[in-house]
C-alpha cells in the first residue's frame, strides 16, 4: 500500500492527478486512504485515453502481462444510450466513434439529396394530392358537354352523374394516408 504522493511518484504524474483520478473514479482507493499500486495500475491503464498517455521511454517495456486478453467485444453503438457501466475508455471512445460516423453517414446521404425531411416530404404528398383533386373535380364540368353531345342527352344531367362519381371516387382516396417512417 501507498500513500497518494508515493504513488504518484511512482507513476511518473503529479498528486493531483492521482488525486483527480480517484475523485473521478478511475483508480481505487483503499479505506484507509492508501493505495493498492496493482489493483491502482490496471484500472489507470484501462480507463485511461490511449492518446494521452506519454510514450514509453526506451527503458520501460510495455506493462502488459504474458496471458493478456483482449478487450470484450463492443455493444451496438446508440446515439441514444449512454455507455454501460465498467466500460474501458477505449469501448466508449470507439462506440463514440461509430456514432459520430453514422452521424456523418446521414448528413451526406441528406447533402447528395437521397434523404428528405419527413416534413417536406408530407408537404410534397400534401400538395401534389390536392392538386389531383382539383383536377378530378373540374373534370365533370370539362368533358360533360362532349359526353352529352356524343350520347345524345342533356348536359346537366351527364354533368351531375359525373360529379357524383367523382366525389364518391375522391372520398375512396381520402382515407389512404401516407406513412413515412
Amino acid at each position: 500500500m501507498m500513500s497518494v504522493r508515493a504513488y504518484a511518484r511512482q507513476r511518473g504524474v503529479s498528486h493531483v492527478a492521482v488525486l483527480k483520478a480517484i475523485q473521478s473514479g478511475r483508480i481505487p482507493q483503499e479505506p484507509d486512504g492508501t493505495i493498492d499500486p496493482a489493483k491502482a495500475n490496471a484500472s489507470w491503464e484501462a480507463q485511461s485515453d490511449p492518446a494521452k498517455r506519454p510514450a514509453p521511454s526506451a527503458k520501460q517495456a510495455p506493462k502488459q502481462p504474458a496471458n493478456a486478453q483482449s478487450p470484450p467485444p463492443l455493444p451496438a453503438a446508440s446515439a441514444n444510450q449512454p455507455p454501460p457501466p465498467g466500460m474501458s475508455f477505449a469501448q466508449a471512445r470507439t462506440a463514440h466513434e461509430i456514432a459520430k460516423a453514422q452521424r456523418a453517414r446521414i448528413q451526406v446521404q441528406r447533402l447528395k439529396s437521397e434523404m428528405v425531411e419527413r416534413a417536406s416530404a408530407m408537404n410534397l404528398v400534401f400538395k401534389l394530392a390536392r392538386q389531383e383533386r382539383d383536377a378530378w373535380i373540374n373534370w365533370p364540368a370539362r368533358v360533360a358537354a362532349l359526353m352529352a353531345a356524343q350520347m345524345g342527352i342533356e348536359v346537366s344531367v351527364v354533368q351531375k352523374i359525373l360529379e357524383t362519381q367523382v366525389r364518391a371516387h375522391l372520398d375512396e382516396l381520402s382515407e389512404i394516408r401516407p406513412d413515412f417512417r
